[in-house]
This record gives C-alpha cells, structure tokens and sequence, in this order.
C-alpha cells in the first residue's frame, strides 16, 4: 500500500488522461471512487484536492471547474476529435497500409485520447472491406528508403509485376535494380520512390508495395540529379497533369457540371469564359499526357477538346484504339 501510494500522483493523472475532458470532467468523489477500484488506493478528499493543487502548480493540463464539489479534466489532449477522425480515415483509406498495420495505428492513435472520444471513433471503423496492400514488409520498405535517401546512398531491390493470371513474377528476370533514391512521393493511397535508375540510366518512380523486400541500403553514393532536372515538376508531370517543356495551353468546351472539378485540379486562377447557361470554355496549361487524356474521357462527353489539333488527334488516336481493342 505504501509503494501505491508513492506513485498516487502518476495514477492520478493517468486517471484524468484517459477518463476526462471539458464535456467529461470528474468529482473529486468519482476521481477516489476510480483510485480505489483500479489502483486499491483509498484516499480522503482533503489530501485528493492538495494532489489535483500540485499538479496544477507543476504545470500540467488539469482544469478544475469550481462548484459545491469541484470536478476536474484533462486540458492537454495532443488531438481534437475532428483531426483524430482525419488522421484515422487517412490510415483507412490508405491502400499502402495493410489491414493488420491499419489497425494497429489507429489502435496507436486512438490512445492519443480519452475513452469516450476512441469509443465514438471505433463506431465507425471498418477495415475490413477496404483495398487494402498485402505486402507487410511496407513499412521497413518505407525505413530504408527514407534512411537511403538521409544518408545519399543507393538502394537495391526486387520489383514485383503480375502475369495474365495474376500471379506475382519479378521483373527484370530477378536481377535488383540498383537506384539513387531522391524523394518519397505519396499520391492516390500509394507511396513512390523517385530516383534514378542506374540501368535506364533516367530518373524513373516505383511503388513501394511493389518492392519484394526491404531494400538493401549499399555503401556507394547517389548519382547526383541529372543536369535540368526539376524534382519539383517531375512530380507535377508523372503525378498530376502538369509539365515543363511539355506543357501545353489546351482550350476546352465544357458542360458548367466541370467547373468544380476543373478548379480543384488546375486551380482558381484557370482561365474561362461563358459559352451559353450551360457550357463555357476553358484554357488550361497541361502536360498532355495519358493521365489528362483519361481525365478528359472520364467526363463521358461533358468535355471536349478544342485545340490544338496535335492534342484532339492524340485523343482521337487513344478513342480509335480502345475501340478497336473493344471490337477485336
């Protein structure tokens, strides 16, 4: 009993991080009520009120609401619920992240708050159905690569592709590829790294779920980036929709339905001008790429490209050929 109440102060505490908060602040009775049945510690009021005063003047987040009895509460939550649901619902959606992992972060997130906020959080989880990686080893993966990339050393490692019948086969016949990683790109629920690839000789991005195994972290240095190379507009062009020298001013005819979508991805400053109560046309900068072609065929009709002639034939081009595969 002596040694419990030694550490009555630390059990105290933990008591109020994990049962209280501004809409669940607790009695002094209820604060011995739990000391006693969790810890066997029996404590009077008086010397409860001089231990909840010491933590007060120690600097620690307790509140105290004053009233006929007073009532308590931990003021020092790292998260508010609203960011903990959207740090869970990131680890959820994340297809990089395994089912099994995801559930041990969020476990690991939710004891970042009290129990009422992890219960309200855990009556919306559902991992289960979601796409979810295979691939457990992602996280030493992602170790490193990140290690690799601090210390400008090479990494070698395995790439994994499917056959036809969706069996895993190493590409490259087996042989590792040897690459000087330079960035960790996350981008639709997966993580990249971008380096350059000593056998192309060019700087190329692969998905970390695809890496066999944790790579070998070697002793030889990074290639330097390549003379030109902007990391900065890599990205925006194998990422997103936007290059350097390739970039192209493309005017569009759209139905008003895109206006939205057309600004959260080129942004509020996109050029356009009303065409009719339901259409208008836009000028955009673009690196015409397979992504931006698919873009465009995704709106099903809503939006058509106009010009340059070299782009409407490129996705004409892309068209005939779907249709053609189709037809065959």
């Amino acid at each position: 009993m002596e040694n419990k109440s030694k550490y009555r102060l630390i059990y105290l505490y933990q008591i109020l991080i994990e049962c209280s908060d501004e809409n669940h602040p607790l009695s002094t009775m209820e604060l011995i009520e739990i000391l006693k049945n969790r810890y066997s510690i029996d404590v009077n009021r008086n010397t409860l009120g001089k231990d909840l005063e010491v933590m007060k003047q120690g600097g620690l987040p307790v509140e105290v609401i004053h009233s006929t009895q007073n009532k308590y509460y931990y003021d020092g939550q790292v998260f508010d619920l609203a960011e903990l649901k959207v740090l869970v619902d990131a680890v959820l959606s994340s297809k990089f992240i395994t089912e099994r992992k995801s559930k041990e972060l969020i476990s690991h997130l939710l004891s970042l708050t009290n129990e009422y906020n992890a219960k309200q959080l855990q009556r919306h989880l559902d991992v289960s159905e979601r796409v979810k990686s295979d691939n457990e080893k992602g996280y030493y993966i992602l170790d490193a690569i990140n290690s690799a990339i601090d210390s400008k050393k090479k990494i070698s490692f395995q790439y994994i592709d499917y056959d036809v019948d969706g069996r895993q086969f190493l590409k490259h016949d087996g042989k590792p590829y040897l690459v000087s990683p330079y960035e960790l790109i996350w981008d639709g629920d997966f993580y990249y790294v971008v380096g350059y690839n000593d056998g192309r000789s060019k700087v190329q991005n692969f998905r970390l779920d695809r890496i066999a195994k944790r790579p070998e972290v070697l002793e030889d240095d990074c290639e330097p980036m390549p003379n030109g190379f902007d990391l900065n507009l890599y990205r925006k062009s194998i990422f997103q929709m936007f290059g350097a020298d390739n970039t192209t001013c493309v005017e569009l005819f759209c139905h008003q339905i895109v206006m939205k979508a057309l600004i959260d991805v080129f942004g509020n400053d996109v050029e356009t001008k009303t065409a009719d109560s339901e259409h208008f046309t836009a000028w955009i900068k673009v690196c015409v790429s397979p992504t931006f072609l698919r873009w465009v065929f995704g709106w099903n009709g809503l939006v058509k490209i106009v010009s340059p002639q070299k782009v409407c034939e490129d996705y004409r081009q892309m068209l005939e050929n779907a249709l053609k595969t189709q037809e065959s």
